[in-house]
C-alpha cells in the first residue's frame, strides 16, 4: 500500500468523522441534561439530508452562485432544527420522568414516522446533488487525491466543536446545562426553568443532527432509510467515547470514522461487524467508554 492510499483512506475517515461527530454530539448533549436515549437523531440526519437537497436544487436553478452551496446546506441544516421544538413540547417532556423503554420506544417510532414523511414527500428513488461535490475541486497530498468538499465540512465540524466547547465553559447557558447535567432537580430548586432549558437543548440537539445531514449530502444520495444506519454508528460513537461526554463523541466519531474507511478499503463485507468489534470490546473492559463516568 503507497502513502498515498494510506493518506485517501485516513482523510476519507476524518471526513465521516466529521459528520458523526456533529450527529453524536446532538446525541450527548440531549442525554446529558434530558437522559433520554434519542433514536430519533437518525431521522434528523436524514431530514437535513433531504432539506439541504431541496434548497440547494431550488436556490441555484434560480440563480443563486453554485459556488456559495456550502452555505446554503448550512442554512437548510440550521433551518430544519425547527422539529426540535414541536417533539420537544409535543412528545418528549411527556416521558422524561418515565423508564427508559418509553423513551426508546417514541423516539424510535418518530423514526419510522420522519421516514414515512419523507418517502410521502420526496419519494423512495436516491437522489444527489448532481455534482457539486467536486465544484470546489481537490487538492493533491503526496498523491493522494482529497477533495476540498471533505476539508470544508472537517473544518466546520472543528469550528463547530469549538463553538460547542466555548458555550458549555464559558456562557451562562452552557453553566446552565452542565449544572442540569448533574442534577435537573437541584437546577429547578435553584429557580433555573427547565422546561425552557429542556427545549433549547434538543433544539440544539436538533440542529446538530440536521446539519450533520445537510452537509454530506454532496458526498452521498439521500434515501428515505439513510438514518437508520447512522443511528447504529451514532450510538457507537456514543458507546466509545462514553455517553454524556462530548470529548468521548469527538474521540469516539475519529475511531468510528477511520475504522468504517479502512473497513470498505479492504473488505466492505467486514465494516459494521469491526465497528461492533470495538464497540464489544470496549463495553467488555471499560463499560462506561473512554471518558465516560464509571457508575460503580
Amino acid at each position: 500500500m503507497s502513502i498515498a492510499d494510506v493518506i485517501n483512506i485516513i482523510m476519507s475517515g476524518i471526513f465521516h468523522a466529521a459528520i458523526l461527530f456533529l450527529v453524536a454530539a446532538g446525541l450527548q448533549v440531549v442525554f446529558g441534561v434530558q437522559k433520554v436515549f434519542n433514536l430519533a437523531c437518525g431521522a434528523f440526519y436524514a431530514l437535513g439530508a433531504y432539506m439541504g437537497l431541496t434548497l440547494v436544487n431550488i436556490l441555484i436553478d434560480g440563480g443563486f452562485p453554485e459556488t456559495l452551496f456550502i452555505l446554503i446546506l448550512i442554512a437548510a441544516g440550521l433551518l430544519m432544527a425547527f422539529v426540535g421544538p414541536i417533539i420537544e413540547r409535543g412528545m418528549l417532556k411527556f416521558i422524561y420522568k418515565r423508564d427508559v423503554h418509553f423513551q426508546l420506544l417514541l423516539t424510535f417510532a418518530l423514526v419510522l414516522i420522519i421516514e414515512d414523511v419523507i418517502r410521502m414527500t420526496w419519494g423512495s428513488a436516491p437522489q444527489s446533488t448532481k455534482g457539486l461535490y467536486l465544484l470546489y475541486g481537490h487538492i493533491d497530498l503526496l498523491g493522494a487525491i482529497i477533495p476540498v468538499y471533505n476539508l470544508i465540512v472537517i473544518i466546520t465540524s472543528l469550528a463547530v466543536a469549538a463553538l460547542i466547547g466555548y458555550m458549555l465553559y464559558r456562557t451562562k447557558f452552557g453553566k446552565i446545562i452542565r449544572a442540569a447535567a448533574e442534577s435537573s432537580e437541584m437546577s429547578e430548586a435553584l429557580g433555573i426553568n427547565m422546561k425552557r432549558v429542556n427545549l433549547k437543548v434538543f433544539t440544539l440537539g436538533t440542529a446538530l443532527g440536521t446539519l450533520g445531514g445537510a452537509l454530506v449530502i454532496p458526498a452521498i444520495s439521500a434515501m428515505p432509510d439513510m438514518g437508520v444506519e447512522l443511528i447504529v454508528l451514532a450510538f457507537a460513537v456514543v458507546v466509545i467515547g462514553g455517553l454524556g461526554s462530548m470529548k468521548g463523541a469527538f474521540v469516539g466519531a475519529l475511531v468510528v470514522g477511520i475504522l468504517k474507511s479502512i473497513a470498505i478499503s479492504f473488505y466492505p463485507e467486514s465494516e459494521i461487524f469491526v465497528i461492533y468489534l470495538i464497540v464489544i470490546g470496549v463495553l467488555l473492559y471499560k463499560p462506561q467508554g473512554l471518558f465516560g463516568r464509571s457508575t460503580v
